[in-house]
């Protein structure tokens, strides 16, 4: 094998080591395969082009076509011309998987099901990623920059994992890297000639590495271990990449974990829906619907930033569920059953449901997460058109009860009450203020409540921007005015400054009657609202958003229970809106894709509240990809230049006059313009001057001069020796003589480079000028003659 060939196939399994780290993202893991046979098509033309021609571009060119043809035929053949051609069918069809690819990122927890979107992104950016390293590595001899194309590929598939990579991918990755490195220092080596060991003249036997390729393997050896062994031991870098998972992920029988994630991506897009879409449909044998509310998931951990679930263990589904934690028996409660169907196109991994459920009757792979008493799809598993069945307890307290409960368990004050230091002190302070005077953590929290529900003013508006942090708590207690997500996160901060335990669910309102016994959710019932702890009776719901849901009746003491009705309190946006009937076959409008399809809960890290965005975090690091491609281009071509011209092949009167252009052109890149003009030993002299050379530098540029003048005017062109290294003396001499910002103007935009524009406008002067009397000719066959009647 050639060292070329060596070095395209150590960039091939490069790649593919480092896409090893997107294997925990999805399940199955055939697409990888499917990548690696695309990726060494990719890199088998890219070998045969380049031996074919010694300029790059045509093989960088060549790869793109071929693999764009080869994406074309395995996702969207089809739609294609002759099953390989992209035409607008194919572009349209792949925009369309490109879309659903980004949809199915945000919807499916990790690992998520191989859909055909997300295979393409897979595939598509791995297929990417091999050609700007196959393009550095290999077409340009550049194997140190391609490490940053394969470090993008590494970084976005551990920001993506929850446990932010494992140790295996990351020993992958950085093999792979160290691989290619490997094998372009090898290439590197063989193109010096004999390798000489121990003393001089002696050469190494063979069947034996090299000493500088024996030493290069045991520097990057000792780097790895390095880069392994160091994060490891210092305690300041503890809960980065090296720490082991605490617990499993969650698939199969068993134990597992529930990673941290935000459901309130869509919440406020949601609120703002002109449609109120339909997400549930229920019927129940409750006396009232007014505290129906569909709870999906706890927020329990505050960090200053947002407020998201922590990461907590789970199992599988029992049945009946396991008693309610801090619920006495001396607490009157109500089972009632209710049978949901959701619609078709709402999917997502959290069941809605009420709170708190006793048992739970439902198909399907849904695992039981104990502390929130919630129930999340496992390996894909999602909400869509699914029907189940829920008991669960209505819990009537009475203010008494709440009023005269305990202090609760030391670990439920230190999971539930600890708020982060980034919190501003006019939230605990706000907190005293309206609670001044109250005899209990009951009484503090009905007051705040009210306060936050009719007596502070607040207004309620879903056009306010949304956020989850201390400095949106903050803003939102001096504008006073926002939507459930607000009310919900600042009584639930301000309850943790009272040492109230508290955390914030999120899910939807009972929704409205559909005129037949049943009970419809839209998208515009999504809700926000606070939990607060209190011994014997449990997670306790409060209702601080003004026009909101209903306020709980425990929370009104001094007032004589209402009669109950079966209808929910009406809103103010619920007088004429029609409820649309859920289907099984119902797709989003056009210009509603799944992120705001996907109602209030759809657990995905990104959009308003904080968290991740996938779809634009991988345009992002393509785009920043492709322009760091765009802006190395010259410097590449420019390197690749001068490579070739100090290689030494052709004639001797070539091979000078090569090397006599290479230190004209250096010395143009520093700023030092050629004259054409003028004679060899003049430009010489001038360029000696200008450039401050002294010493060897500009001995070796007279020592050129003199070659470039013989090679151009002797009968016969002698060989010169020396000349690369004349060259190099110059180029140092030059670089050595200029400042800092001419060096790295010089590397980075080359002056020089303009040669590739005047080539191209030559190129396109000769081929208009050899079609032009043609064209002509044919045109005047084709015109018709201009004959006067």
């Amino acid at each position: 094998m050639s060292g070329q060939a060596r070095l395209a196939f150590c960039a091939w399994a490069a790649t593919l080591a480092a896409a090893c780290a997107l294997l925990p993202l999805v399940a199955p893991a055939g697409w990888l395969f499917q990548a690696a046979l695309l990726l060494g098509v990719q890199s088998a033309v890219g070998t045969v082009v380049r031996r074919a021609t010694p300029s790059g571009v045509p093989a960088v060119a060549t790869q793109a076509v071929v693999s764009l043809l080869l994406l074309t035929f395995v996702f969207v053949r089809g739609d294609a011309v002759l099953g390989v051609l992209p035409g607008p069918d194919a572009v349209e069809a792949f925009g369309a998987l490109l879309a659903q690819g980004t949809a199915d990122v945000g919807r499916f927890s990790i690992p998520a099901p191989v859909t055909d979107g997300i295979r393409l992104l897979l595939v598509g950016g791995v297929v990417v990623i091999g050609l700007l390293v196959d393009m550095l590595a290999v077409t340009y001899r550049a194997a140190a920059p391609a490490g940053l194309p394969l470090l993008a590929l590494y970084s976005v598939a551990a920001g993506l994992s929850p446990e932010g990579g494992s140790l295996l991918w990351f020993l992958c990755a950085a093999g792979g890297y160290l691989l290619l490195l490997l094998a372009e220092g090898r290439d590197r080596l063989s193109r010096w000639g004999r390798v000489f060991g121990g003393g001089f003249g002696t050469a190494r036997p063979g069947g034996t590495a090299p000493p500088p390729v024996r030493t290069g393997r045991r520097i990057g050896a000792v780097a790895l271990g390095i880069a392994l062994v160091v994060p490891a031991v210092l305690p300041s870098l503890g809960g980065g990449l090296l720490d082991t998972a605490r617990q499993g992920r969650g698939t199969g029988s068993g134990g597992g974990t529930i990673s941290a994630v935000n459901p309130l991506v869509a919440l406020q897009d949601s609120l703002n829906q002109p449609d109120n879409r339909t997400v549930l449909t229920y019927t129940t044998d409750a006396e009232s619907t007014s505290d129906m509310y569909l709870r999906i998931v706890a927020l329990d951990r505050f960090d200053g930033t947002s407020w998201k679930p922590s990461e907590r263990r789970i199992t599988d589904l029992p049945r009946p569920l396991p008693p309610v934690p801090g619920l006495s028996p001396s607490v009157g409660t109500e089972r009632v059953t209710t049978s949901f169907r959701a619609a078709g196109w709402y999917a997502q991994n959290w069941l809605p449901m009420p709170y708190p459920a006793a048992e739970v009757r439902i198909d399907g792979r849904w695992r039981f997460e104990p502390e929130g008493r919630t129930l999340v799809g496992d390996r894909g598993q999602t909400t869509r058109g699914v029907r189940y069945e829920v008991d669960s307890l209505v819990v009537r307290p009475t203010a008494r009860q709440l009023a005269q409960a305990p202090a609760p368990s030391p670990q439920i004050m230190e999971e539930y009450t600890g708020v982060p230091e980034s919190l501003p002190s006019v939230v605990a302070e706000t907190a005293r203020n309206v609670t001044e005077g109250a005899a209990g953590d009951y009484e503090r929290a009905v007051r705040l409540q009210d306060w936050f529900s009719s007596q502070g003013g607040f207004r309620y508006d879903t056009q306010v921007k949304a956020g989850s942090g201390s400095a949106a708590i903050a803003r939102f207690l001096e504008d006073r005015e926002g939507f459930c997500v607000h009310f919900a996160f600042s009584m639930a901060a301000m309850a943790r400054t009272l040492d109230i335990p508290a955390r914030v669910a999120v899910g939807f309102t009972a929704g409205a009657a559909d005129g037949s016994g049943g009970m419809t959710v839209g998208l515009q019932d999504a809700h926000a609202w606070p939990e607060l702890y209190f011994e014997g009776v449990g997670w306790t719901r409060f209702e601080p958003t003004p026009s909101r849901g209903s306020v709980p009746e425990y929370t009104q003491p001094d007032l004589p229970s209402p009669e109950q009705s079966d209808a929910p309190a009406p809103r103010p946006e619920d007088s004429a809106r029609p409820l649309p009937e859920p289907s099984e076959s119902e797709e989003c409008v056009p210009g509603q894709g799944t992120e705001d399809c996907g109602a209030a809960a759809v657990p995905r890290d990104g959009g308003a509240a904080g968290g991740l965005p996938v779809g634009r975090v991988l345009l992002v690091a393509a785009s920043v990809l492709l322009a760091a491609g765009v802006l190395a281009l010259p410097a590449l071509w420019r390197g690749r230049l001068r490579s070739r011209r100090l290689e030494g092949g052709g004639d001797p009167g070539a091979r000078t006059l090569a090397a006599w252009r290479e230190a004209t052109d250096s010395a143009w890149d520093l700023g030092i313009l050629p004259q054409e003009s003028a004679t060899v030993r003049t430009a010489a002299a001038r360029v000696v001057r200008l450039g401050r050379l002294e010493g060897e530098a500009a001995e070796a540029l007279h020592r050129l001069a003199t070659a470039a003048e013989r090679a151009l005017y002797a009968p016969e062109p002698r060989s010169a020796q020396g000349l690369a290294g004349d060259v190099r003396r110059v180029r140092a001499g030059l670089r050595a003589a200029a400042g800092r910002g001419a060096r790295l103007r010089a590397l980075l935009l080359p002056r020089s480079a303009v040669r590739v524009v005047w080539a191209v406008s030559e190129r396109w002067s000769a081929a208009a000028g050899r079609w032009s009397g043609p064209a002509r000719r044919a045109l005047a066959r084709i015109r018709p003659s201009r004959q006067r009647v």
